[in-house]
């Protein structure tokens, strides 16, 4: 069974319950005011005509002299449907008011009946309906029952109001049982349509690979428009999650293709030399006559000379590649409070030695006497040294400076030059992996890890880093790391 069917059973028992307690509590009241009212009526003209009845009557009366009773009494009994009926035990004689018309209240036969028989007793007679008080007359000298008296009234009129209110109660509540299931399916049924909108979002979802689809509501916010707006969120983030999850896949599949076609040509390299070498070897005097030692002794050299390159370079492309999945799954290093003018003193004194075509010059690092930050020492190196020799490569002529700068708790490291610079459209680019910005791929030195591993140290170092270039004019790295102070050293 649906939610809004089993919500429907819910309302309609509970209204259901409502109205019978409603209508019965309704009915009770009403009966027992309008009976009640009767009662009284009756109970006052018997006491007024058992009062009347000890004056005329004395103690023998009823041994065998028939009464005389006046049952007008200064009073019309037809004004007030008030029935008079006086049964006399001893005689048999009965006496009744002449508004019953000829219709006999029922009399108890006995004497022991008369005097159970007392109180209110509501009977048929005739095809109409009587509430009877019965009131035995007893003797005092020995307290025998003697007669009966029976007070009634018609209660036709009090019976029909109550059959109608019965009716009323009933067919109403039917009816109102009727219409609230109706209503409250249909309102239920309106209620749970946001309800049936998610579920044909989500079926949407799971049927295709269409992420955008939201789940369209207007209504107020309440705990279904809450429910609809977090579904949406979790789409949203679904959606986002799952383009971040293909781009790695992307990134994944070109990080493989790049790293395959790079690593093709060192190992291109390799095999054709030791094939050259094998052949060089073992082939026969006779097979290469224009041949001597020394000949031989010199292609062989150089061909180990080639092979350790391109076993180098693939060293270093396996290093490179080590570090960048150590940053992929999510590894860091420990850091620990660096002073930073001996770590830039020293990068700048060995970055004198790399193989360069450029002016090295150097900035006054001095005023970084005291200064300390939270990093490592190897990896900070690490990062300086793949701007400074990026920097080298792309500058064929000209000069490199390396400097530093302080501002608002943070040190910036600046490495400009004087190369080739680059566009500006591709300076989003250059942090990618085995991105190259130069025209010349394949010729320049390098693999385009560098700087993606960079960014990895700035990042774990909580810092950032600006470019500036431009095509022709150079490039600056201008890398930022927040700092502390202390004493300067001695």
């Amino acid at each position: 069974m649906s939610i809004r069917w089993r919500l429907t059973a819910w309302y309609s028992s509970i209204l259901a319950i409502v109205l019978v307690i409603f209508g019965v509590a309704i009915y009770g009241l009403v009966y027992y005011s309008t009976y009640n009212e009767v009662k009284n009526s009756v109970q006052q003209e018997a006491l007024r005509i058992r009062q009347q009845l000890k004056v005329t009557i004395n103690g023998d009366f009823f041994a065998g002299t028939e009464p005389n009773l006046d049952f007008n009494l200064g009073r019309k009994l037809d004004d007030t449907q008030v029935y008079v009926q006086i049964y006399n035990y001893t005689s048999g004689v009965l006496k009744t008011s002449a508004n019953l018309q000829g219709v006999q209240l029922p009399v108890p036969s006995t004497r022991e009946g008369a005097y159970a028989s007392k109180g209110f007793k509501k009977v048929s007679e005739s095809g109409n309906s009587f509430l009877i008080f019965h009131q035995p007359l007893i003797l005092e000298d020995n307290n025998q029952v003697v007669g009966l008296l029976q007070v009634a009234q018609l209660t036709n009129s009090q019976d029909k109001l109550l059959q109608r209110l019965q009716n009323v109660l009933v067919y109403g509540s039917l009816v109102a049982l009727i219409a609230a299931a109706t209503s409250g399916l249909f309102l239920a049924r309106k209620s749970m349509k946001p309800l049936v909108n998610v579920i044909e979002g989500a079926n949407q979802i799971q049927s295709g690979d269409d992420l955008s689809v939201r789940i369209e509501y207007d209504g107020p916010a309440d705990e279904i428009g809450q429910l609809i707006a977090t579904v949406n969120k979790m789409l949203g983030r679904t959606e986002v999650f799952y383009k971040e999850l293909e781009d790695a896949y992307a990134a994944q599949r070109r990080f493989v293709a790049d790293a395959s076609h790079e690593l093709r040509t060192p190992l291109t390299t390799l095999r054709g030399n030791v094939d050259f070498l094998h052949k060089l070897w073992t082939a026969h005097p006779a097979e290469r006559p224009d041949m001597d030692d020394k000949m031989i002794r010199k292609l062989s050299l150089e061909a180990i000379e080639d092979m350790a390159d391109e076993g180098k370079r693939m060293s270093r492309l396996v290093a490179d590649m080590l570090s960048l999945a150590r940053a992929d799954t999510g590894q860091t290093f420990e850091k620990v409070s660096t002073a930073l003018q001996p770590l830039v003193t020293e990068v700048a004194r060995r970055a004198q030695f790399l193989e360069r075509s450029a002016e090295w010059i150097v900035g006054d690092f001095s005023f970084l006497n005291g200064i300390y930050l939270e990093g490592n020492k190897d990896y900070l190196q690490q990062m300086l040294f793949i701007f400074i020799d990026n920097a080298f490569k792309y500058t064929p002529e000209g000069s490199v400076r390396f400097d530093a700068i302080l501002y608002q708790g943070q040190v910036g490291l600046r490495i400009s030059d004087t190369g080739i610079g680059m566009d500006k459209d591709e300076v989003p680019h250059i942090f990618e992996r085995f991105y190259r910005a130069d025209e010349s791929r394949g010729v320049t030195e390098g693999i385009g890890l560098g700087l993606s591993i960079a960014k990895w140290i700035i990042d774990e170092h909580h810092g950032s880093v600006e470019v500036v270039t431009r095509r022709g004019e150079g490039t600056t790295f201008l890398v930022w790391l927040p700092v502390s102070f202390s004493a300067p050293l001695e």
